[in-house]
């Protein structure tokens, strides 16, 4: 059912010609609702029955209330390039089937995810990581004199992919809401083969970890996306970690939450762990707010010249956010999150601190990007990320 919340939500995240679902039918739309849709200022609102929604909606914005369209990464298979399959040990795996029936097709996927569930969170400090928020990725090789672990964490109903080709090493982590889950995969997976074409031997192996049994069934939906979306891909994908949703599960006084959160991956070595992350990285509440006002995936490291890339991001002014700032944690809890009970201690603290960004920045072309050039960040010796200056590149 359509609600107050939803109504704001899609005001600050829509572009300006919206055709909108509602989540009951039309005679159980609030008729105050829709007048508020309606009265916005530069806002042309077309209602329609209920159809079958876009892809899952970001990990920390829960939409029922969603733009309609065919998903991308639901549709059928097209292109005019033959599509390779997604394999387990070289045999192509059956989408028809559910995830529980995979595994128990292959029982070595469910033992190498019960060993993962089984490791302590390792904390990893900034000598040598690069992290990734929500929506970004970066894709790096052994060679990397900067940077030697990939990490993000505070994943619920996302999902934390990897991949990497055996034969470079080159790899990246991304960190996936399915926002636009066949965009996403076609980004990472050119990435990798940039750093690959020169190599004879080797293959593209994909790492999924994340999501758990929520009661929207996003992470199961966002499961599917993926495993779909490799198997439309160009290239043969072997999948060896498979740690999702109900693999990812754990439950407590009748409510469940994700075992894993956050992971790491050693570029160098290849290893995967489950890990946390004390040190973010820079601008921590820029890149927040550029996901948050609905922008998409993006690349946020160049290995080349070991340098960290953030922006040039752009946005207009954060509808209503003195009211967001207003509300109590619980409201925003319940509101800003597609899993309330299963979020992280720090999620409303750190949205607070995003949504005070915006509001001090409602013009980041203005305040953050005047030369619209990103800001550039460089590892120490100390292995901490210093800001680089133009005027010395």
């Amino acid at each position: 059912m359509l609600t107050w919340s939803n109504v704001h939500q899609y005001l600050f995240l829509s572009p300006p010609l919206v055709e909108v679902r509602f989540a009951g039918s039309c005679a159980d739309t609030p008729a105050a609702c829709t007048e508020v849709l309606k009265s916005k200022p530069g806002f042309c609102i077309r209602t329609t029955s209920p159809r079958t929604p876009c892809d899952v909606g970001p990990c920390r914005l829960p939409s029922q209330l969603a733009a309609i369209g065919s998903s991308p990464s639901s549709s059928p298979r097209s292109g005019r390039f033959p599509e390779m399959p997604l394999l387990i040990n070289g045999d192509r795996i059956d989408l028809a089937q559910p995830p529980g029936e995979v595994i128990r097709t292959y029982p070595q996927l469910e033992e190498k995810a019960r060993v993962l569930r089984g490791q302590p969170a390792q904390t990893v400090g900034p000598k040598g990581l690069l992290y990734i928020q929500q929506r970004e990725f970066a894709v790096t090789t052994p060679k990397d004199g900067s940077v030697s672990i990939l990490g993000s964490d505070d994943a619920t109903t996302c999902h934390l992919v990897v991949l990497r080709h055996t034969g470079s090493g080159a790899t990246c982590l991304t960190h996936c809401d399915g926002s636009n889950t066949r965009a996403e995969v076609s980004l990472i997976m050119s990435a990798v083969k940039s750093f690959s074409n020169d190599t004879e031997c080797g293959r593209l192996e994909v790492h999924l970890v994340g999501g758990f049994n929520d009661d929207r069934q996003l992470s199961q939906k966002l499961t599917n996306q993926l495993l779909r979306t490799f198997d439309l891909q160009q290239d043969d994908v072997h999948l060896v970690t498979f740690c999702v949703t109900e693999l990812n599960d754990r439950e407590e006084k009748d409510n469940h939450f994700p075992i894993i959160y956050g992971i790491a991956v050693n570029v160098k070595t290849a290893e995967i762990f489950h890990a946390t992350f004390p040190d973010k990285g820079p601008d921590k509440d820029l890149r927040s707010a550029r996901m948050l006002t609905g922008a998409p995936m993006t690349n946020i490291y160049d290995a080349k010249t070991e340098q960290l890339h953030i922006g040039p991001y752009f946005w207009m002014p954060f509808p209503h956010v003195d009211l967001w700032l207003e509300q109590d944690d619980k409201q925003i809890l319940q509101n800003l999150s597609t899993s309330p009970l299963a979020e992280p201690p720090h999620f409303v603290s750190h949205l607070r601190s995003t949504l005070l960004f915006l509001k001090e920045h409602p013009f980041p072309a203005a305040s953050l990007f005047p030369n619209r050039k990103p800001r550039l960040y460089k590892k120490t010796e100390e292995g901490l990320w210093e800001r680089v200056c133009f005027e010395t590149i």
